[in-house]
């Protein structure tokens, strides 16, 4: 925690109070200290100011504010990123959280969106043409952080990430001025804003691409005691290898929860979740869902037909707001016994009933996409697996920063050596270049370029390359 010593008084914010058509929040103002608050409670900083943006142009008189006070500046969408980059300690928070709208083309299947809106609201939207946008597995994530850093979700492997949806947007850039930004004009900024996270600039708008869903997935979840985990993940991960690209699965290990989705007698049972999407014909997706079944002793299966939108939101109440949130992340290819066997015995140890490690199968679609295409590279498939340490006393976060740390060094000499960067905790330099590997000089040229003086630093942040010397 880091605390905020700049002031600003109402004579230093008259020139953009008039005319701004949202709302600004000092700290001494009322639901100042409420809006502050953001979905990791591990991260408690004291914006100097918090701009809620009610149009575009509200975010750029507040850019340029921040800039005439020499202020940092960070941007708030959802709100949802483990590292906190939502805000700007004793700076100017750029919030679009009254920005929410979304509004769906029918005839082109088009989606515009604000940079405000969650998951849930892009679903709501789109549901209702039977359509959806490729984004997470969250309801309550924002969709601009997810899409800008890449975007996994329940129906990547048929139809990619959420970035490969993005055909245009538009950019309010360090110096002010608003680029609207297609595989036509600025098309090395779509480039960047497919997977480079929000270092170019701040995106008012968004354009998606929509796929057709529905109206129904078979979707849903089977447990099986952690006791069995060797065989179930091994099991798992072998019937996985051969799936077709209209199924996504997510693995979970973890404690069942006393939540209505599951009997009390499982309440505070450790175990082995494996989730399924299948995004297709239900009766071909029976047929390819049934050897989960047979991993192992079956202690709950919810997997049935269901709107898209009901399973997007089945893990919401597992990743609340308000706990103490702390992540570290691999990907691994393949999952190898080895790996299987670090994430059994850290996760054994594993103490409070919130964390949990996640593992997310890619491939399919999102492998059929270049390296170079877009400033997401992990396209050669295999797991990203999202070790999640969480607490919900304060008292308990060193507890679970330990353990996060301790299965992630024990799983390193089985991973990739990359990471998805939307799992990025604030871990320096090296790890962002992990995160972007044969894509980072290209990125650092094009920071020089859009965002030379490196304005939009508060995330995780590529450098302007340096100039040669002479």
């Amino acid at each position: 925690m880091t605390t905020s010593t700049t002031s600003l008084s109402p004579a230093d914010l008259r020139p953009l109070a008039e005319g701004f058509s949202g709302k600004l929040l000092r700290p001494e103002d009322a639901g100042y200290d409420a809006q502050r608050a953001i979905w990791n409670r591990m991260v408690d900083r004291r914006p100097a100011l918090i701009a809620r943006c009610a149009t575009a142009e509200d975010a750029r008189r507040a850019l340029l504010f921040a800039r005439e006070q020499e202020l940092p500046v960070s941007v708030r969408g959802g709100g949802h990123n483990v590292s906190g980059s939502a805000l700007a300690d004793g700076g100017v928070v750029l919030d679009h959280t009254l920005r929410r709208g979304v509004a769906v083309d029918q005839e082109t299947g088009l989606v515009e969106m604000e940079p405000g809106a969650t998951l849930g609201d892009l679903d709501e939207a789109t549901a209702a043409h039977g359509m959806a946008v490729p984004v997470g597995i969250n309801s309550t994530t924002g969709v601009a952080g997810l899409t800008l850093g890449g975007g996994i979700g329940w129906l990547m492997r048929r139809d990619g990430l959420a970035c490969d949806h993005l055909v245009a947007a538009d950019l309010l850039t360090a110096d002010g001025e608003i680029l609207t930004v297609t595989e036509d004009d600025h098309a090395d900024l779509l480039w960047g804003l497919r997977g480079g996270g929000g270092n170019f600039g701040v995106v008012t708008r968004f354009v998606f691409r929509s796929v057709q869903v529905g109206p129904e997935v078979l979707a849903g979840q089977v447990l099986f005691p952690f006791e069995e985990a060797a065989s179930v993940l091994r099991r798992y991960r072998d019937w996985a290898a051969d799936l077709p690209d209209s199924v996504t699965t997510v693995v979970a290990l973890r404690t069942v929860l006393a939540m209505p989705a599951f009997p009390v007698s499982l309440h505070g049972r450790r175990v082995v979740v494996v989730a399924v999407c299948h995004a297709g014909d239900p009766a071909e997706g029976e047929r390819h869902v049934a050897p989960v079944r047979t991993f192992g002793t079956v202690l709950a299966d919810t997997v049935t037909r269901k709107p898209f939108t009901v399973h997007q939101q089945s893990f919401d109440a597992s990743v609340p707001p308000g706990l103490g949130y702390y992540f570290k992340s691999h990907f691994v290819n393949p999952l190898s016994d080895e790996a299987i066997d670090v994430l059994i015995e850290h996760n054994a140890r594993s103490l409070q009933p919130w964390s949990f490690t996640i593992i997310f199968q890619l491939g399919g679609a999102v492998s059929r996409v270049a390296r170079d295409a877009t400033a997401f590279v992990e396209r050669d498939g295999g797991f990203a697996i999202n070790i999640n340490g969480v607490a919900e006393d304060p008292a308990n976060d060193a507890e679970v920063t330990t353990w996060a740390r301790s299965c992630f060094d024990a799983l390193t000499p089985h991973a990739t050596g990359g990471v998805y960067v939307n799992f990025l905790g604030n871990e320096g330099d090296e790890r962002v270049r992990a995160a972007y590997g044969h894509a980072y000089q290209q990125l650092e040229a094009l920071k020089a370029r859009y965002d030379p003086q490196n304005v939009f630093r508060i995330n995780q942040n590529i450098r302007p390359i340096e100039p040669s010397p002479g």
